[in-house]
């Protein structure tokens, strides 16, 4: 064979050897990168939330998001959606996808864990045990129920005794849909016990006169639809408001007030992972980090920060002066939060009661 021809033998061989290497080498770097997408892919969370912890959560999920990443180097999202705590509850019953709900009372989680559809796996929604998964009977913050009035407080409230009055229009939800609103009617309630010697006539006819002013406004779904029809469409001379929000409305407007009642009752707003969901998603790891998260240093700074009462002895030292002493009693006064929800705002209830009695 003669030689030039052999170097042109050995020159192609060597030409496709190459190519082949480089092809190699660009399939590698090629599904290197891919490996890394996939490690960094972003992991999206659906936080099913009540009404007024928009600018809570707002603020925290950008911190957790921030600390997911250092901490793992994965990226996370995450969506909220808000609205009164007992539709955002049935919501989640029927098939919603929220990976953990963060609303106004337990009774509106157990409910998920009773009531829910059964999710992926043959499993339900909800474990049995979800309220010892996290400290303080999984409820990172509390508050309480105060009154909103106008700068210079014209009708002069001062206590529960003046919501009865018939110069007195008053703005509070619908228990039935709110969960804000079933903790004003038992604040409410408290007061009426403690009134009149723990008679029940009587607190109930105490609790319709208040009922009936509140009618003059109607009962709007949950507790930031009531905050926007006394603030923005004006009505009513007094709002009964869960603590956070009358602190954000005074902060960002100064032409409001906030008149602390002499009793009103501990709110202890729960938190949860919705079992089946993250389970069916592949999201436990990152939505039980998630709600962990409420309760580190940083996590309870935001709560203090967003005027809910945190329950950290540090961020509860920080933020104490913007918060007011008062009595408060408390869901367990009423023998749980399954009697109250029976007693109180079950199909006609005593507040169904109330309410046909006010409306005659």
């Amino acid at each position: 064979m003669p030689h030039s021809l052999t170097n042109a033998i050995v020159h192609n061989i060597n030409t496709t050897i190459m190519n082949q290497k480089k092809n190699l080498t660009l399939i590698t770097a090629l599904l290197g990168t891919l490996s890394l997408h996939s490690l960094n892919a972003s992991v999206e969370l659906l936080n099913v939330s009540y009404d007024p912890t928009r600018e809570l959560y707002t603020e925290f999920n950008k911190a957790f998001a921030s600390h997911w990443k250092k901490q793992t180097g994965e990226d996370v999202t995450i969506a909220t959606s808000h609205g009164g705590s007992g539709s955002q509850s049935r919501l989640i019953q029927d098939g919603g996808d929220a990976d953990v709900a963060t609303l106004a009372l337990a009774y509106d989680i157990d409910a998920i864990r009773e009531k829910g559809s059964t999710g992926a796996f043959d499993k339900p929604l909800l474990a049995k045990d979800w309220q010892s998964r996290l400290p303080h009977n999984s409820s990172p913050y509390t508050s309480t129920i105060v009154f909103l009035v106008r700068k210079g407080n014209p009708k002069n409230i001062k206590d529960w005794d003046d919501l009865i009055r018939d110069d007195v229009s008053i703005v509070t939800p619908n228990p039935k849909t709110g969960g804000g609103a079933r903790w004003n009617f038992l604040a409410a309630w408290s007061y009426g016990l403690k009134k009149f010697g723990g008679d029940e006539a009587k607190t109930r006819e105490f609790v319709s006169k208040i009922y009936k002013n509140a009618l003059k406004n109607g009962l709007p779904a949950a507790a930031r639809a009531g905050t926007i029809a006394f603030t923005e469409r004006k009505q009513g001379d007094v709002s009964i408001n869960w603590e956070n929000e009358a602190l954000l409305i005074q902060k960002k407007n100064p032409d409001y007030e906030i008149i602390t009642p002499s009793v009103s009752i501990l709110a202890e707003p729960p938190v949860a992972v919705i079992d089946a969901n993250v389970d069916a998603k592949n999201t436990r790891k990152q939505a039980t980090a998630y709600l962990e998260y409420l309760y580190t240093p940083e996590g309870q700074d935001i709560i203090g920060r967003n005027f809910y009462r945190p329950i950290d002895p540090v961020a509860k030292a920080k933020y104490a002066g913007q918060f007011k002493n008062l009595t408060l009693t408390s869901i367990a006064d009423f023998g749980g939060w399954s009697k109250a929800q029976k007693t109180f705002f079950s199909d006609r209830g005593t507040f169904d009661q109330i309410i046909k009695g006010a409306r005659k």
